[in-house]
């Protein structure tokens, strides 16, 4: 990765600073379509997924589990569900990541430890 290249997890921690700047609004519905929109821009012009964006692929499956919902829906729409408003849902999301990040964490240095 060269130094003009943010990997996902800087970007997610960038809009966190900034959520207007790159959300023209800071709800959670804006930034779950811009990541969408990340998603299918790095998928159409060809670029590999890296490994940030593969672990990201498993925070779906971590919010079903977390809110105890087997519905099919969308992580946005979940943590939505869950929140009063689209600015706390927004809020909730950048918590949520973090835990998540730091479950990552803690799940790579036990299998890890394992071996």
């Amino acid at each position: 990765m060269n130094n003009s290249t943010l990997d996902l997890y800087d970007l997610i921690k960038n809009i966190e600073k900034r959520p207007a700047m790159y959300l023209g609004q800071a709800d959670l519905t804006h930034l779950g379509a811009f990541l969408s929109g990340y998603f299918f821009a790095r998928r159409q012009i060809g670029i590999p997924e890296t490994l940030q964006e593969q672990q990201f692929s498993e925070f779906q499956a971590w919010i079903e589990q977390k809110f105890n919902v087997s519905y099919s829906q969308p992580w946005e729409k979940i943590i939505r569900f869950f929140s009063p408003d689209e600015t706390t849902s927004l809020h909730q999301f950048f918590s949520l990541f973090n835990e998540f990040t730091e479950y990552q964490r803690a799940s790579s240095a036990s299998a890890t430890v394992s071996h």
